[in-house]
């Protein structure tokens, strides 16, 4: 970049210095005269000494004064000169005249030459700092991390114990890389981490350089990829031959979908210049030309869609799943990033790492942002369990949007519709418990009724499932049981889609029904696992016996939601004045609800009414048709709930 920059003020300096002598020598005259009153004042004996310069005339008076004029090429101005008696004095022509009238003709054209031959070095990667031009498109865009930059160690990363195990020995033959060799081990050239978004894969392959104390090359696999056919490969040949001029060092490359995917599919037959980006790849990652020292590590969260060649042994030899953390996992990556924030004695770790289930390690990382952010707004100095309950309440549930306003038909509408979902909730067989519901506003939701497993889901029974499904029916149907079936409102529309999607599924695919049995009718993978585009091929008569099936499934469920809710009708009037009074209840006050007691308020409930939590007036049964919102009302379910 210096270079540059003296490179264009030299070439501006000498620009300034030739249109300057183009200009000529221009003497300082006092007086400029025309031809005719120069040849009067000679005429009148004015004019003592002239100096003819080419077509300039440089003349001076008899009084001392001089004056300047323009030759025309008089044939008789010598003779009018000497008969008055002027002092003539003549200049040679300067014998440069031609050179510099061939510079002045032939100086824009070498002027573009030069910029020419400058912009194609730079393209080349000839100028520039390194040798690497603005223009330098076949340069790789690697990111080098030197060891004393790299900060962070496994210490750093958390909830991914087997992951780290799987990559420790890495570190170790960067360390000690004679121990393996002397045995004949070779490590593996590459590894492919896999997994979720946000569970800490690119935080551990820089733990992996941060423990080697080696060079880390950094790069996204979008960053190959140029309109310019060739560029990518190019890249990838230049990071590699950077990458052994390092050894050992490591290669990172985020998301390598992006240059990875499998050869000849799409549109076309694929993408000419991804696919010689791909095949360059693979030839540096082992090829005829050997990189040892150099270890390759990957990310992506679709392992399903990269070309097998990359997959081979040879090239990424391991494949290292970064799971979802389990409940130790969250409870050790949250006391990593609580170390960040000061936090009071109330927070437990287990207490929200078991409140949090199928969190990612980005999400706890969030969550704890969440509740410093809170803890501030109230001006606190310590982050305590309220905050944290707070921030996992706008995680999971949402944003509360308590200026939206709501008439009392409307709140008593979602107030009926949560309860619903509540209530079936609880008392069908092996559902995941009610964590909270509130009829506040939340994102897109009027009502959120959360269900919130006890523990990590592995697998998922078909009873687990029918109780989803008449839980998710729940809603609708008090609102049909209360106002009527012309004033149901539009609020179920999420649960109609979540119910109907759960039921076709343990049709088509998890082989839940009798008729049908333990086979596959579910849309056709193609050979790299992209799911939603060919149908299978069935029978106009078994998709009517899947459609008939999954029918089966939801009015079995929607039958025996309407059941407990008639039955337990003095429950869901008793729920629904609760939430009209408190907004929002929690798993104890629920526990209350279901037992026929009385609900006892929040900790930082205010009583500003004489009203009371008991049992419910049904006169307000109005027909609440006009009630039009075109948002839903969800029951939201924890992470592993719908499969």
């Amino acid at each position: 970049m210096v270079k540059n920059i003296i490179m264009w003020v030299v070439i501006a300096f000498v620009l300034m210095s030739v249109f300057n002598n183009f200009g000529g020598t221009k003497q300082a005259s006092s007086n400029a005269l025309s031809y005719s009153q120069f040849i009067n004042s000679v005429n009148a004996g004015q004019v003592s000494k002239v100096s003819i310069d080419g077509p300039n005339i440089i003349g001076q008076t008899a009084s001392g004064e001089r004056f300047t004029t323009r030759n025309p090429g008089d044939a008789h101005l010598i003779d009018d000169l000497l008969k008055s008696g002027v002092e003539i004095v003549a200049k040679p022509p300067e014998e440069t005249s031609a050179i510099m009238s061939v510079l002045i003709s032939w100086f824009p054209m070498l002027l573009l030459i030069g910029v020419w031959i400058f912009f194609m070095r730079q393209m080349q990667g000839g100028g520039g700092a390194g040798g690497r031009g603005a223009m330098s498109f076949g340069k790789s865009k690697a990111k080098l991390l030197n060891e004393d930059e790299i900060k962070v160690t496994f210490a750093d990363v958390a909830g991914v114990q087997e992951a780290k195990e799987e990559v420790a020995e890495i570190v170790e033959f960067l360390r000690e890389p004679g121990k393996f060799q002397k045995l004949g081990g070779a490590i593996p050239r590459g590894i492919l981490m896999s997994g979720a978004p946000g569970t800490g894969k690119t935080l551990l392959a820089k733990a992996i350089a941060g423990e080697a104390k080696v060079p880390f090359f950094s790069i996204s696999g979008s960053d190959f990829v140029e309109m310019f056919v060739g560029v990518g490969a190019s890249r990838v040949r230049d990071m590699f031959e950077q990458a052994k001029k390092s050894a050992p060092c490591i290669i990172f490359i985020d998301e390598i979908d992006a240059v990875g995917r499998a050869r000849g599919i799409g549109m076309g037959g694929g993408n000419d210049e991804r696919e010689q980006t791909l095949n360059q790849l693979l030839v540096e990652m082992d090829g005829f030309s050997g990189n040892e020292g150099v270890i390759v590590i990957a990310a992506t969260n679709r392992p399903d869609v990269l070309d097998p060649a990359l997959l081979r042994p040879g090239r990424f030899d391991r494949q290292v799943e970064v799971p979802l953390p389990d409940i130790r996992g969250r409870e050790q990556i949250l006391k990593v990033h609580l170390k960040k924030v000061p936090v009071g004695d109330s927070v437990s770790p287990n207490v929200i790492a078991r409140g949090t289930p199928g969190m990612s390690g980005a999400d706890l990382a969030n969550l704890v942002n969440e509740a410093a952010l809170f803890a501030a707004r109230a001006n606190k100095k310590v982050v305590d369990m309220n905050d944290m309950e707070n921030a996992k309440d706008k995680v999971l549930m949402g944003a509360e949007r308590r200026s939206m306003v709501m008439t009392d038909e409307e709140k008593r509408c979602t107030a009926y519709h949560e309860s619903g979902h509540a209530i079936v909730g609880r008392l069908v067989p092996e559902h995941d418990p009610v964590y909270k519901i509130t009829i506040i506003p939340r994102g897109r939701a009027l009502g959120v009724t959360m269900f919130l497993p006890e523990k990590d889901a592995i697998s998922i029974s078909k009873r687990k499932l029918e109780s989803q499904l008449s839980s998710l029916y729940g809603g609708r149907l008090a609102e049909e049981i209360i106002f009527g079936e012309e004033a149901v409102t539009t609020g179920a529309s999420n649960d109609i889609e979540r119910a109907s999607a759960i039921a076709r599924n343990m049709v088509t695919l998890w082989g839940f029904s009798e008729k049908l049995g333990a086979l596959n009718y579910g849309e056709d993978e193609n050979a790299m696992g992209h799911s939603g585009g060919r149908p299978k091929m069935i029978s106009e008569e078994t998709a009517e016996l899947i459609n008939k099936e999954v029918r089966v499934f939801i009015d079995r469920n929607y039958e025996r939601a309407e059941t407990l809710l008639k039955d337990n009708i003095d429950i869901l009037h008793s729920m629904t004045d609760a939430l009209m009074k408190y907004e929002t209840l929690d798993s104890d006050q629920l526990d209350e609800l279901m037992a026929r007691t009385t609900v006892s308020p929040p900790k930082d409930w205010e009583d500003n009414d004489e009203s009371g939590s008991g049992s419910v007036s049904t006169a307000g049964k109005e027909k609440d048709a006009d009630i039009d919102d075109n948002e839903t009302k969800p029951t939201v379910g924890g992470p592993a709930e719908q499969p």
